[in-house]
């Protein structure tokens, strides 16, 4: 099946300009994915069913689990002092996340969002990596989102069996303990998950353009005209700011009330008066693990894209810089022409490439490039060069450039804020082992 889907991706008919519109580009596994969150709003219908489940499960269903099930009688173990702080913010990632799906669905369509329609101007290398990155999204869905969703069904059973006869019911206590139950969960499940649905979006566009990158810094290491290599780099740059203005109120956004939420929980959780327990907590904890997730792959993404696009500036200057040493050497001190002599690396034994290096790092190296023997002549690589360096490409956030030093200093903020968090609340179940 695996096979299958890549074939669809990579038709063998490349020059076929139609090869775009064929079914296996509209990626069935996307397409059920929408489905299942009813994000499809091709219809009228299917509007009304999307728009209908979003209330449900992302308002009316917390709405009505936090005040008739607050439990305010309850023992110590089974009152939710934090069930406000959880279901807010929980309920206002899903409106954001639900809102950007539907929008981004309803606008472009699945194939044009996640630049489907403009495979056929990339390589055969970087279909084949999109194409894979795809097929890993949907687990890496689950891989998110299922060990959360095991430990708040762990905590939401046990809740409800263990307090059986001190939280409310309706009718039948056991059937309305289920049917509460369930209806938690789902409405756990739905926000949590449309949330890093919309975060693998983000990653799995940046994911293309870091491959057309990679592929993009192959031009200097074979004889390329200057206008073809503008042309591609312009092309690039209108793709990242494709992304960053379709993404970028999605990632303000998150980015502020993910901060907001973990001050807040902080702050309650600081100035409580009345010793923590695990049963209280445990639930604000998971949501923090939730929602710091999905914004740390939107970081990373927007890190490595932007790092990537950086890059290439400094590898035309090390090609610019062994092409015109290999041009003085060909002639001996004389005028530099735009003909060199034969293919080669200047020095060609010198490779300064570590054997450890970092993946993120590839366009980056040290090891000196090939020159080949129609190099360009020196003032159009120093054109190049200038161009790259004054239009440096990468994911903007209304207009700030989204680099290493502002995302490690982000990064660093919402880390020791969750492992604060963290401390303050599953801590407390460590810290006896220490006694």
């Amino acid at each position: 099946m695996e096979n299958e889907t890549t074939q669809d991706l990579l038709p063998q008919n490349r020059p076929n300009p139609g090869y775009g519109t064929q079914e296996g580009l509209e990626l069935k596994s996307f397409r059920l994915g929408l489905h299942w969150f009813c994000l499809d709003q091709t219809s009228l219908w299917k509007v009304s069913l999307s728009w209908s489940l979003f209330f449900v499960l992302a308002v009316g269903s917390p709405i009505v689990s936090h005040f008739l099930l607050l439990c305010s009688d309850c023992d110590e173990q089974h009152q939710r002092p934090y069930d406000a702080l959880v279901q807010l913010s929980l309920s206002s990632f899903a409106a954001i996340s639900f809102v950007s799906l539907s929008s981004w669905s309803r606008k472009y369509g699945i194939r044009k969002f996640l630049f489907l329609d403009k495979l056929c101007d990339v390589s055969d290398k970087v279909r084949r990596g999109y194409a894979e990155e795809l097929q890993k999204s949907m687990k890496l869905l689950c891989v998110f989102v299922l060990p959360c969703f095991a430990l708040e069904s762990a905590y939401r059973i046990w809740w409800y069996a263990s307090g059986a006869r001190q939280i409310p019911y309706f009718g039948n206590m056991i059937a309305s303990d289920i049917i509460a139950c369930a209806l938690q969960l789902g409405s756990w499940l739905y926000r949590t998950s449309i949330f890093i649905l919309a975060c693998i979006f983000y990653q799995l566009t940046c994911h293309l353009q870091i491959l057309r990158l990679e592929d993009f810094a192959q031009v200097f290491q074979k004889e390329t005209e200057v206008s073809s290599i503008l042309a591609e780099h312009l092309r690039i740059r209108r793709n990242l700011r494709i992304i960053s203005h379709r993404f970028r109120l999605f990632l303000l956004l998150s980015l502020v009330l993910v901060t907001a939420s973990q001050f807040f929980a902080l702050l309650l959780t600081t100035r409580t008066t009345t010793p923590l327990n695990i049963y209280e907590v445990g639930e604000l904890a998971l949501c923090s693990i939730s929602l710091v997730t999905g914004l740390f792959i939107c970081m990373r993404s927007a890190t490595k894209i932007t790092h990537r696009a950086q890059a290439i500036t400094s590898l035309a200057a090390k090609w610019h810089v062994c092409a015109t040493i290999n041009t003085f050497d060909e002639v001996d001190g004389e005028t530099p022409t735009n003909q060199i002599t034969s293919p080669q690396m200047y020095p060609p034994e010198v490779d300064w490439g570590s054997d450890e290096e970092d993946g993120s790092d590839d366009l980056d190296n040290t090891k000196l490039v090939p020159i080949f023997a129609h190099t360009m002549s020196f003032q159009k690589r120093q054109a190049l060069v200038n161009y790259l360096e004054h239009n440096r490409a990468g994911i903007t956030v209304f207009g700030f450039m989204v680099d290493r030093t502002g995302i490690h200093t982000i990064f660093g903020i919402e880390l020791a804020l969750l492992l604060w968090l963290l401390n303050k609340t599953i801590g407390i179940l460590l810290h006896p082992l220490y006694l």
